[in-house]
């Protein structure tokens, strides 16, 4: 499959988005911005047609839906989505008392990423990680995520603008840039944390096929390479959003002996996300052809 088909690089959003619901927060509060978005998800079902097919599709042939469940399930996709979106804004603008949290697996958590030996977080996009930005805390500073650098700068000086701009540092992956290995080997070895997405890819020889959801799909291998050679603990995160404004937090740690080979610790990371997206289905926020079939 062409390359053409896969991401970009870039998150569905624009500058206009953003700034758009950081004022409706303002204005109306989060209850309005929920109500306001009901209307803003019909908008994108037509106007963003490519998200929308691969929406249609993973419903279709991956959760195995019926036809009007399906179409009910695009709208109910944008709508959660949306939601995440002005949650992450509620929650950098210290509206956390608006939401509540809940913890799996925590104290273990804690306790792999204070023996500050190094820790490699793998996620996905899904749910909102960053809602977890205002439990950092002093981990913050420490917590260096590594990312395809190609969002607008636009967006980034909204969040800048408004006071939510994060405490963690950025590494910016451009096609394997040996700095970025360099930065992250650096930051390991001061018992910090590097943070990967280990879902998406931009170069095709930089991806591995793997069996997942019925069908056959290609994940970075990167992230898997760098954990296995690094020899630290490997730790799955997720922030998935549930009903009453809440979120839960999972943390999975990985066995040593699949942290040690990068094939099995995909293996471990392709299985968590199944077992993931099976318990939050609608939370699968890859807006593309994420399929090889």
């Amino acid at each position: 499959m062409s390359n053409e088909k896969k991401w970009s690089g870039k998150s569905r959003g624009g500058r206009f988005g953003y700034l758009f619901f950081v004022h409706t927060i303002r204005l109306l509060g989060v209850r309005g911005a929920y109500a306001l978005l009901a209307l803003v998800a019909v908008y994108f079902i037509p106007f963003a047609p490519k998200a929308t097919v691969a929406i249609w599709r993973y419903n279709r042939e991956r959760r195995k839906l019926g036809l009007w469940r399906s179409m009910w399930e695009v709208y109910a996709h944008y709508y959660l989505f949306g939601q995440t979106l002005i949650d992450r804004i509620a929650l950098r603008a210290s509206l956390r008392d608006r939401y509540h949290f809940l913890f799996d697996n925590y104290e273990r958590f804690l306790e792999i990423i204070n023996a500050e030996s190094g820790t490699v977080l793998v996620g996905a996009h899904v749910g909102c990680w960053e809602a977890g930005a205002g439990f950092f805390g002093t981990y913050g500073k420490k917590i260096n995520i590594v990312m395809f650098d190609a969002e607008h700068e636009a967006i980034k000086e909204v969040l800048r603008e408004n006071g939510q701009a994060g405490d963690y540092k950025i590494i910016p992956v451009n096609q394997g840039s040996l700095e970025a290995m360099l930065e992250i080997k650096c930051a390991l070895n001061r018992g910090e944390y590097a943070c990967f997405n280990g879902d998406r890819y931009l170069e095709r020889k930089t991806a591995v096929e793997c069996d997942f959801m019925g069908g056959k799909a290609s994940f970075p291998s990167g992230p898997f390479r760098i954990a296995a050679k690094c020899r630290v603990p490997v730790v799955f995160y997720y922030a998935m959003r549930e009903k009453g404004r809440r979120y839960r937090f999972l943390f999975t740690e990985v066995p040593t002996e699949e942290c040690r080979r990068s094939e099995s610790l995909m293996a471990a990371y392709v299985r968590s996300l199944e077992e993931l997206l099976a318990r939050y289905p609608r939370q699968w926020f890859n807006f593309y052809n994420f399929w090889n079939d």
